[in-house]
């Protein structure tokens, strides 16, 4: 069985647009999957990248083109200036550590809920309503926003350092087998190849 670690943050329209279709391609491989939500706000200066609000204009105006080229060659909304972003994203990474460990329910249903909440339905992803929502829309109890807080908050930290040591610089990121490195939603495709064997 592959094993594949999914870095991602709650703040990346890009793992928005990546949506199910991960989830789709790794049960068609059989793939496990470890879900690692990270502070991609620690992760930028540590690894040569930086917020939206210090890159140069010309990569915000290119950002600001292809999101929504992306979104559309997806098929999903995109609001590129949402009414709550940047937001607080811990409480909802919090909320899917605590959510995978209690299993039971559909963590990439979560995953994605959450970052539509915040892209396309100009939701705070960092109220506990919206998460709480979330968790129960998705198969999991709602009391999972309260008592994973601890946890979450430890693992989250760990995820971070974990990704720093493991080559990760953005969002969304792949890991395959400890070793083979996908970076951003548009190379799901060699993902998919990777895993059959064709690529």
């Amino acid at each position: 069985m592959p094993h594949i670690d999914y870095y991602f943050s709650m703040l990346s329209p890009f793992a928005y647009l990546a949506g199910p279709r991960f989830e789709e391609i790794a049960a068609t491989h059989g793939a496990e999957v470890a879900y690692k939500p990270f502070d991609i706000m620690t992760l930028f200066p540590r690894t040569g990248g930086a917020p939206l609000s210090e890159r140069h204009p010309s990569r915000v105006e290119y950002r600001n083109q292809d999101l929504p080229r992306q979104a559309r060659k997806a098929g999903f909304p995109l609001n590129l200036k949402p009414a709550h972003w940047p937001t607080n994203a811990a409480p909802a990474s919090y909320a899917i550590i605590a959510a995978q460990k209690a299993g039971g329910g559909d963590l990439g249903g979560l995953i994605y809920t959450l970052l539509r909440a915040s892209w396309a339905e100009e939701k705070d992803i960092a109220e506990d309503a919206v998460i709480r929502e979330a968790l129960t829309a998705n198969g999991f109890e709602a009391g999972l926003a309260d008592s994973g807080l601890l946890v979450g908050a430890e693992e989250y930290g760990r995820n971070t350092e974990d990704a720093v040591m493991s080559g990760v610089f953005g969002s969304p990121f792949w890991i395959l087998e400890g070793d083979q490195r996908f970076w951003g939603q548009d190379r799901l495709e060699d993902l998919d190849l990777t895993l059959a064997g064709k690529l």
